[in-house]
């Protein structure tokens, strides 16, 4: 079977990330293609060919362009014999309908975030040609919950949570250990860290109001925030206006984040909303305890006081407490950290998400 994933970039995003993750653990009898459209977000291109995808750049500079691209997206399918197109996001998927249209092929379209944070165009074109697809994927109950909110129940919706793959992000202290030699962080320091795109829903200058109010009290804490995009100039100005304290650490984009998460003690995060954050579920899988907002799909993730500590989207600030909290109960620290790779483990494998897309497709 031939299956064709739409997107419109490549850059190292949630939903960027699962497409090389997913296509190295589908069944063989599955071949693999991938259309993206922004040639500067290509970062994912060589991982995708790595995983046995072959992988094409429409060399679209806007949404406009991208949208009329469609016939070109119509030709490839016709003459690859393509079986399934696989579309994420709104962009990609308005484009995927009106080619599978044409070609007669069937949709999946995967929704990864609330539509109520989408743009008032972008919305309208999605709830215009929503009926065009096959099936509707979304990536937690609470996407669910929002299509039916602003789409309609017309169209029933599948959930198909994000997976990680829980036998390759292993807690790794060796590496854990190298890289704090190399940062001169201490060994018995505590590290709390994110791994974010610089965008406004992540509010990372929030996530650095918390970390220098923590410093200020506390010497022996070291603050990572791992990441690029277009609001690092407002975080970087943030971040000096708050004194630039050295223990807050910024390496930029980072290809290998295994090293990073195993120095990772605590995983914090402030969004304001969420699909179902990917580099959380790694950040579980390496036994990182979660301090984190109940944006979107996390809250369905994280069961309270147990593999996690979350707080109301408008009660960020309340997140201090819960770091200090972890910082001086050692034992309550690692047991959640525990607690959180058993919850991926058992519920959130990336091998049960492939399963639930091979049916998908089959049923296609």
């Amino acid at each position: 079977m031939k299956v064709l994933h739409v997107i419109k970039s490549l850059g190292r995003g949630g939903a960027e990330m699962l497409l090389p993750e997913t296509i190295k653990l589908h069944n063989s009898k599955f071949e693999f293609y991938v259309i993206y459209f922004l040639p500067w977000k290509n970062q994912l291109v060589k991982d995708l060919e790595k995983a046995g995808a072959k992988v094409y750049c429409y060399n679209k500079t806007n949404n406009v362009t991208l949208l009329l691209s469609f016939y070109q997206l119509f030709k490839f399918i016709k003459q690859n014999n393509i079986h399934c197109v696989h579309a994420h996001l709104p962009w990609a998927g308005f484009v995927a309908r009106l080619a599978c249209k044409l070609a007669k092929v069937p949709l999946i379209y995967t929704e990864h975030n609330k539509l109520e944070r989408y743009h008032g165009i972008t919305k309208w074109l999605n709830k215009f040609t929503f009926g065009w697809q096959s099936k509707v994927v979304a990536v937690s109950e609470d996407v669910k919950i929002s299509i039916e909110q602003n789409i309609g129940k017309n169209y029933p919706v599948k959930v198909i949570l994000n997976g990680v793959n829980t036998q390759s992000f292993i807690r790794n202290r060796e590496l854990g250990f190298e890289l704090r030699q190399q940062l001169n962080i201490p060994q018995h320091a505590i590290v709390i860290s994110t791994i974010a795109v610089f965008r406004f829903q992540k509010r990372l200058t929030e996530w650095l109001q918390i970390a220098n109010t923590i410093l200020e009290r506390e010497k022996n804490i070291y603050f990572i925030m791992i990441g690029d995009g277009i609001l690092k100039p407002e975080i970087m100005k943030t971040y000096q206006d708050l004194g630039s304290h050295p223990n807050i650490i910024f390496p930029g984009l980072q290809e290998n984040v295994k090293p990073w998460l195993s120095a990772t003690d605590i995983y914090m995060m402030t969004s304001i909303f969420e699909g179902l954050p990917i580099a959380m579920l790694e950040a579980m899988s390496m036994e990182c305890a979660i301090v984190s907002t109940n944006a979107g799909g996390i809250k369905e993730v994280i069961e309270q006081g147990k593999n996690g500590l979350l707080r109301d989207v408008n009660d960020w600030k309340l997140l201090e407490e819960d770091l200090k909290e972890l910082l001086s109960n050692k034992q309550l620290r690692e047991k959640i950290a525990l607690e959180a790779r058993k919850r991926v483990q058992e519920f959130f494998s990336l091998e049960r998400m492939v399963n639930e897309l091979e049916i998908l497709y089959h049923d296609c």
